[in-house]
């Protein structure tokens, strides 16, 4: 059957329907002749439109009939009409096409060279402690933490600490987080080395009392510890290095006692120390720093220059070393 026909069905047959309603006819026999006339009405109907629907709209099958159905079936009247005026203007007057919105442009050149970078964002340490001083935004904070990460522990160290005064409680767990896993980085390498020197034999125990000493001085040197808990891992420090002395011949030994004297404000030990690691064949490149301190804070100020001069050539010419030099040799 054509869809010419099909619709010409349902129209005829829902007005039969209504005008059985309206004959003088017993209520059952007029509800039941509607209910056949209106039921034949609308499947004619679904027929017939399902047809002229495109085809991305027939399908799922036979989800798409049944709605179009159910519309037309349990709105009596109204729904076949419902159905009528919002399909068909949609099918015989479909909307224009729509401009094109977006335009095709070529894709730019790139530049040929790199663009310098912009060196007035350096990380240097004074630059992060006035971002932790006086940035408004907490992300500039928070990157200034996050940037420390780059940084020797000498100096990001105080940075982080800096931010554990900071208002906003982000910045200062992010920075409590970092600082305790420095920290706990280095208690567990205590921890460690304390296991092994328990079931060591005695030519590993030099090395392992080096190493104790080496990660008790850490602790202070980094400024992980304060007060009398300083105290405590100097102390820590400064037994275990002279147990390996007392184990080995190492200059480096020496050197690691001399700097453990000097934090501790033994100047005299400190200065033996040194001499003693100078002696044994250290580098007095490196001591040379150490020694001058050393005669500085006992105020043997006549030993500083020569201290000074021990300093490589090219050191004496870069900071901090090159106002130091120039200062004692005037």
């Amino acid at each position: 059957m054509s869809v010419k026909w099909l619709f010409t069905s349902a129209f005829g047959l829902e007005l039969a329907g209504w005008f059985s309603l309206a004959a003088e006819l017993p209520v059952w026999q007029a509800f039941t002749a509607f209910a056949m006339s209106h039921s034949s009405a609308s499947l004619c109907l679904t027929a017939g439109l399902w047809q002229l629907l495109p085809k991305q709209y027939k399908t799922p099958m036979p989800w798409s009939p049944l709605f179009i159905l159910s519309l037309a079936l349990f709105i009596p009247g109204l729904g076949i009409l419902g159905v009528v005026l919002a399909v068909f203007p949609a099918l015989y007057l479909p909307r224009r096409k729509l401009a094109q919105v977006w335009a095709a442009t070529p894709i730019p050149e790139l530049p040929f060279k790199p663009s310098a970078p912009d060196t007035r964002q350096g990380m240097s340490t004074g630059g992060l402690h006035d971002v932790l001083r006086h940035a408004i935004n907490p992300n500039k904070r928070l990157s200034a933490i996050l940037s420390t990460r780059r940084m020797a522990s000498r100096e990001a160290i105080p940075i982080l600490k800096l931010a554990l005064k900071d208002p906003v409680d982000d910045v200062r767990l992010l920075a409590y987080s970092m600082l305790d896993a420095q920290e706990t980085a280095i208690n567990l390498k205590i921890k460690t080395t304390l296991g092994l020197l328990g079931v060591a034999k005695p030519e590993q125990q030099p090395a392992l009392h080096a190493s104790l000493a080496q990660n008790y001085w850490e602790l202070g040197y980094l400024g992980l510890a304060q007060g009398s808990v300083l105290d405590h891992v100097l102390g820590s420090a400064r037994e275990h290095i002279e147990q390996a002395i007392r184990l080995r011949d190492d200059p480096a030994d020496q050197f690691l006692l001399g700097r453990i004297c000097l934090q501790q404000g033994l100047h005299e030990q400190a200065r033996s120390a040194f001499q003693r690691a100078a002696n044994e064949g250290f580098d007095i490149g490196q001591l040379a720093p150490y020694l001058a301190e050393v005669a500085f804070l006992q105020r043997d100020f006549a030993a500083v220059a020569p201290a000074l001069q021990l300093l490589p050539a090219e050191d004496r010419q870069r900071l901090p070393f090159s106002p130091l030099t120039r200062y004692w040799q005037c």
